[in-house]
């Protein structure tokens, strides 16, 4: 699993030492294989993982901009993770809501969660729907 710094809670209310920053797992939009998905409980932890990103760009933005040095480089790598992690939810939301009418998959490059009627997954863009062989 890969590892990114991310400042410590609460860093961004007070003056930290430059790389004074906490090593917290990158968060996998792929699930692993061997784990069943349970879309509820992964919504409720993408759920607070956002709520988290959201609150602690926020703070590093007005920490900046306390210190009138805006790091655009930044803020748009941060931006970046609360894109992918807000992309995962809205699909997870959205195989979710289309339960009742499709069956869920996994992508079979990734892993990562489809609804049934998707051509295409969201995170790495390969095909879902098999492909007919030609005749010869």
């Amino acid at each position: 699993m890969s590892k990114i710094p991310f400042p410590r809670r609460g860093a961004h209310t007070h003056a930290s030492a430059p790389g004074d920053t906490q090593v917290m797992p990158a968060v996998s939009a792929v699930p692993e294989p061997e784990e069943a998905i349970d879309l509820r409980r992964r919504r409720d932890q993408l759920s607070a993982r956002l709520a988290e990103l959201q609150w602690d760009l926020g703070g590093l933005t007005y920490e900046m901009a306390t210190r009138a040095t805006i790091r655009v480089d930044v803020l748009m790598q941060r931006a970046a993770i609360l894109q992918d992690v807000d992309a995962e939810l809205a699909e997870v939301e959205r195989i979710i809501r289309m339960e009742d009418s499709g069956v869920a998959g996994t992508c079979p490059v990734c892993r990562a969660p489809h609804s049934s009627g998707a051509v295409f997954c969201w995170q790495c863009g390969a095909g879902l729907l098999p492909q007919a062989g030609t005749a010869a």
